[in-house]
């Protein structure tokens, strides 16, 4: 399916030319092309084990490719584009016994803030104020990280992630853990962090009624780059049909998934 792409489109943020992975020699990615232009929000949607997360993590170095181009932020070197880029993992496992609270874990992203067993709370907070302000996360500076429901752990790991002024902010199913209700919400804040900081956003998300609602710009993957194109483009039967290999309606209420 051929598509117009959008504005601004000669300033990518992320350029992926025929990357190709392959896990146990079982092909995960087939010859994938991304363009991706500053300042959009790009969803990448798909079946289950369709690649979404192993491309997410070709973009950070975390996984080698067999063939292919990656360039990020305009660098060919990604150890110069990764100070740029801001990272939220689906998942992040803790043990109950890591007994850092958020106020520390936070101060652990700043380099003023990194020794934080000699600083003032009051001075740390002064300096994560705008972030934690604008995550809604202040009434969980004293909670113990590993102690924090799904939501709330996304939420600060995102806090942490903007704490380094990302220009490219990757999210791996950002509602991964998060209760139907604080799913909606949880989208919106994104939405908003993006529409302020003029970020590009790249996230994975099966939630296909918040990608029509959110997203500029959507890549259907299943191995390959299926097809991509606006919302409007992408999200009909047509489309979602070559991406699931199901007959998928193009329409969900905020809490439905599509796996």
């Amino acid at each position: 399916m051929l598509m117009v792409a959008p504005a601004g489109y000669n300033e990518l943020a992320v350029e992926v030319h025929d990357v190709r992975v392959s896990l146990g020699g079982t092909p995960v990615l087939e010859g994938v092309d991304l363009h991706i232009p500053r300042g959009q929000i790009v969803a990448l949607i798909g079946p289950n084990g369709a690649g979404k997360t192993t491309l997410l993590r070709c973009l950070l170095g975390l996984q080698k490719t067999d063939v292919g181009q990656i360039r990020l932020l305009g660098e060919d070197h990604l150890e110069r584009a990764l100070p740029r880029i801001g990272y939220v993992p689906q998942r992040l496992a803790l043990e109950r016994s890591f007994m850092l609270s958020v106020r520390e874990f936070l101060a652990l992203r700043l380099p003023e803030t990194r020794h934080w067993f000699w600083q003032r709370k009051a001075r740390i907070d002064e300096l994560l104020g705008a972030v934690v302000s604008e995550l809604g996360v202040g009434g969980l500076l004293n909670w113990p990280v590993a102690q924090l429901s799904g939501g709330q752990l996304q939420r600060v790991l995102i806090a942490f992630s903007l704490l380094g002024r990302p220009e490219l902010l990757l999210l791996d199913e950002p509602t991964a853990g998060v209760d139907t209700p604080g799913e909606q919400t949880f989208y919106e804040v994104i939405a908003e962090v993006h529409r302020r900081r003029h970020l590009t956003v790249v996230l994975v998300s099966h939630d296909l009624s918040m990608v029509f609602r959110h997203a500029s710009w959507v890549y259907a993957l299943n191995h390959v780059v299926c097809c991509e194109g606006s919302p409007e483009q992408v999200m009909n039967e047509e489309s979602l049909k070559q991406a699931y290999g199901i007959q998928v309606s193009p329409y969900h209420h905020h809490h439905s998934h599509v796996h």
